[in-house]
């Protein structure tokens, strides 16, 4: 028997090659998959529980390595003195302004509540005048969201001119002149059962992960398939053509 051509032997090996790094890749969408699944279920569980203590200082470094993202969280305190902050943001309600008030707990830490939506043209009116968070102790519950800090590329934060994209817990805190050390690394959406006025409108948090790992899964699976398949089509017609060579 012949031996097989040097290039011959190196096509095989490169689409054996090709082949398993598809396999590879379609195995770590499925992993991914799995994960995601996870993930969803976890969050939609957490949201969809009853209200707990939101987290104090002791578990701050949770919150900072990534952990209890939408938690239903409870506080108990009151609203601090002073003008709101209105972030720049999009919501199922239109474009407008989050708006944003720091709360002292009776625990003695400082949480930034997101009290709800308000459109764009409102701020300014004496309309805003009536949305200024409730004097006194209140209680609320919300969703416990993590802080989004810098910005945008094209929109980064400006502090000075009061000029707000993004949710910078810490940036905003700062702003107030607030204690590093007593502002809490998260802020809280509140739920829509906390705000009794038209405006601000809570409870409009969007909960959405994309998960589009079975498709990519599928993709790799069907190119490995197709190299395969590519694979025998070649071998056949090289061995076709040794045997009419030999004939």
């Amino acid at each position: 028997m012949s031996r097989l051509p040097l290039k011959t032997v190196a096509w095989a090996l490169l689409a054996l090659g090709v082949f398993a790094g598809f396999i590879a890749l379609g195995n770590w969408q499925v992993r991914r998959l799995h994960w995601k699944l996870g993930l969803i279920h976890d969050v939609h569980a957490r949201a969809h529980a009853p209200p707990v203590a939101a987290p104090g200082p002791a578990q701050w470094s949770r919150i900072r390595k990534g952990h209890l993202q939408y938690l239903h969280v409870g506080l108990h305190g009151r609203f601090l003195a002073g003008a709101p902050t209105l972030v720049h943001g999009t919501s199922t309600l239109g474009y407008g302004f989050w708006v944003l008030a720091p709360l002292r707990t009776d625990r003695g830490f400082v949480v930034l509540v997101n009290r709800g939506y308000v459109p764009a043209g409102l701020p300014g009116t004496p309309a805003f005048a009536k949305t200024q968070p409730p004097q006194g102790e209140v209680t609320l519950t919300g969703l416990l969201r993590f802080s989004d800090p810098g910005g945008g590329f094209l929109r980064p934060n400006r502090p000075q001119a009061g000029k707000w994209y993004s949710r910078d817990v810490a940036a905003i805190g700062a702003a107030r002149g607030l204690p590093a050390d007593q502002v809490a690394p998260y802020f809280v959406d509140a739920d829509a059962t906390a705000t009794h006025k038209a405006w601000p409108v809570a409870g409009l948090t969007v909960i959405h992960f994309p998960n589009h790992h079975l498709g990519y899964a599928i993709t790799w699976y069907l190119m490995a398939l197709g190299t395969l398949l590519g694979a025998g089509i070649a071998a056949r017609q090289q061995w076709r053509a040794r045997r009419r060579a030999r004939a």
